[in-house]
């Protein structure tokens, strides 16, 4: 069961549009369309209270990629990127892929849940000289809904020392009665100008298999690095049966 992916059908208003796009036979590139913008933008403000502007976005074809290019825009070789371990693979992979150095602030397994050591994650911060900060909230695999304070005191600690805080929040949707995902630019205005939010429809709605996550930067400077890099990169377009569903 170790596969993020589900054995059932996509809603049917997804699928009518999927065969929709199929009659009408046209496989072209795919750009981000008003239809784009209208649903993800109504999606964050609908479930989250995220009021985003059309220019914050960025389309990738998934959040590890995004990751990736977060972490050649954002840091040099040897610099060091901080995780909280036992946390989703592949962040580890990719920092130790290109170059950089891991730090890893364990999270705490106490009275049956998960917690951060905030004493150890700044003090990670400050004597490895972190550049940035992999966040993944909700966190996969211990399950754990950040409260707003925890985000705030480790988005502190990022500000206090230029940490860009890269904000896998693809989980976002997936919450028990009771506890609400705070998205981390919510939690204070102040947090936008370092941070870049890494979501996707893919596990919500079981099409990882179309290839598009919404990333959303809304600092005007960041943003432009991400999109050198993606430019490097030679990715230059959406799926367009993605920005159909």
């Amino acid at each position: 069961l170790w596969v993020a992916d589900m054995d059932f059908a996509l809603p049917d208003e997804v699928l009518d549009d999927l065969r929709a796009a199929v009659d009408r036979g046209i496989f072209g590139y795919g750009f981000a369309g008003t239809r784009y913008y209208d649903a993800v933008q109504g999606w964050f403000e609908n479930r989250f209270g995220w009021k985003t502007e059309r220019s914050w976005f960025v389309q990738t074809p998934g959040v590890v990629f995004a990751i990736g290019a977060a972490l050649q825009a954002f840091t040099e070789p040897g610099d060091a990127v901080l995780v909280q371990q036992p946390v989703y693979y592949p962040f580890a992979q990719l920092v130790e892929a290109n170059g950089r150095e891991l730090a890893n602030s364990p999270l705490v397994y106490e009275d049956g849940r998960y917690r951060i050591d905030f004493d150890d994650f700044e003090r990670q911060v400050r004597e490895r000289g972190v550049r940035a900060f992999i966040l993944c909230s909700p966190h996969n695999p211990v399950g754990r809904v950040w409260r707003p304070e925890e985000l705030e005191r480790v988005g502190r600690i990022c500000m206090e020392h230029d940490v860009v805080v890269i904000a896998d929040e693809i989980h976002a949707d997936f919450t028990r009665p009771g506890h609400r995902h705070h998205m981390f630019p919510l939690v204070d205005p102040a947090f936008e100008d370092r941070c870049i939010v890494c979501t996707a429809p893919s596990k919500t709605l079981n099409i990882a298999g179309l290839q598009v996550a919404n990333i959303v930067i809304p600092n005007e400077g960041l943003r432009r690095r991400y999109r050198d890099v993606l430019g490097k990169l030679g990715y230059l377009g959406t799926n367009v049966l993605a920005m159909e569903a």
